[in-house]
């Protein structure tokens, strides 16, 4: 299965001043990063060289692994990260029911409103889609 990469700038909560200092260090993509963030001892290295806090660096290694879904993308891995999901394989491993219900009661109690909130389906389908990927490791 592909998965997806974006540019840096589309990662949420990475500034665009960050986002120019990874540019600078090599690192373009949400792929490039979540690859080069594999390893903690890289991801130390990256929060040194940006002199950043390390939970910067992981966080953005995070949300860039949740981006590689592709129906999860750069729109939604922030609300994953909010909602307590960590990476792909802890994705793969919800149920689409529990994380849908998860979802919703985020949504409701930060947005006070329930009409953005991904649906059922699209939950189900990010799900399938992080079980490939996960599979596919």
């Amino acid at each position: 299965m592909a998965t997806s990469a974006y540019p840096l700038n589309q990662l949420p909560g990475l500034s665009p001043a960050h986002a120019q200092s990874m540019i600078r260090l090599g690192l373009t993509s949400t792929d490039q990063l979540r690859r080069y963030g594999s390893s903690v001892v890289r991801r130390q290295a990256l929060a040194k060289k940006m002199q950043v806090p390390l939970r910067y660096v992981t966080k953005w290694v995070i949300l860039a692994d949740l981006a590689q879904v592709p129906g999860v993308g750069c729109q939604f891995s922030g609300l994953l990260l909010h909602a307590g999901i960590m990476s792909v394989a802890q994705l793969a491993d919800c149920t689409a029911q529990g994380l849908y219900t998860q979802l919703r009661r985020l949504h409701v109690a930060t947005l006070q409103r329930n009409d953005l909130c991904p649906s059922t389906d699209q939950v189900n389908l990010w799900i399938q889609q992080a079980r490939a990927i996960a599979k596919a490791s």
